[in-house]
């Protein structure tokens, strides 16, 4: 279960530390991710073919946000418990299907006392610091020759939405807060699932040019997920900056009318060893 952190915890981290603990990881909207950003697991849904579920199997769904894939997983025959650090999507996910399990858990430090066919998850892990926790975490959950399938941010993911916020705090004279997510190579996941008795069997890195909805796309997208370096702005200055990342933004990532995130996506499939 998550905490705040005490005032002790507070003393020990810096600044950003903390305003990247309390204000970003667990403050979903989870409305605002199922009304405008829902392309998140609806892109997911193939890879739901990828891990295959059958029935009868004991799968973990890992960051499972509002539940929709958690529910496809169900629909295959498979038992499915789904965990999410937020509070708020687990509530949503809960309310909307209430027949599965849900549980408000951190992927760096979960157990469960049985352990699972398969491990699955989509859009979470670049999420998940330090990745080696939680890629230990899932070995540990997984029985042996159980499955692990997988779809993130990748090397090299929303670079141009980077820059744009970057520019944008340059020029209200503020500093970017360091980045929340974690964006590895293909070598780079791939070598830490290896010391924690995964073998790869698959992996891709791809381009994936996602259209945002509406005119304020991309406003709309740092809200979401660029939450860590808009709550790191003066209250003041937070509106500018999103006017001014939409301004540096524009001549990449509008097209025809359109705001189109850059995208990349790392699918990665495993196998525990025995």
């Amino acid at each position: 279960m998550l905490r705040k952190p005490t005032a002790t915890d507070i003393a020990k981290q810096s600044f950003w530390d903390v305003i990247m603990s309390t204000e970003t990881s667990n403050a979903w909207d989870a409305k605002l991710y199922d009304d405008k950003h829902s392309f998140v697991w609806k892109f997911g849904a193939d890879l739901i073919e990828l891990l295959s579920p059958k029935s009868g199997e004991r799968i973990l769904d890992i960051g499972c946000g509002t539940g929709h894939l958690t529910k496809q997983i169900v629909d295959c025959g498979a038992t499915v418990i789904g965990i999410d650090r937020s509070a708020d999507m687990i509530a949503k996910a809960k309310a909307e299907f209430p027949k599965i399990e849900f549980e408000i858990s951190d992927a760096t430090d979960f157990h469960f006392d049985q352990p699972f066919d398969a491990a699955f998850s989509n859009a979470a892990l670049h999420w998940v610091k330090p990745p080696e926790r939680a890629v230990a975490c899932i070995s540990r959950a997984l029985v042996p020759g159980g499955k692990f399938v997988a779809e993130f941010g990748g090397k090299g993911n929303v670079a141009q939405i980077e820059q744009a916020m970057a520019a944008a705090s340059r020029d209200l004279g503020e500093p970017l807060a360091p980045s929340p997510w974690y964006f590895p190579s293909i070598p780079e996941y791939s070598t830490l699932m290896e010391q924690h008795r995964m073998e790869v069997t698959f992996a891709t890195l791809f381009e994936r040019p996602t259209p945002l909805e509406g005119p304020d796309g991309i406003q709309q997208w740092v809200r979401m997920f660029g939450q860590t370096f808009l709550a790191a702005m003066p209250q003041a200055k937070q509106e500018e900056f999103l006017e001014r990342v939409a301004v540096h933004a524009k001549p990449a990532l509008f097209q025809d009318g359109k705001w189109i995130a850059d995208y990349r996506r790392l699918r990665i499939v495993a196998r525990k060893r025995a």
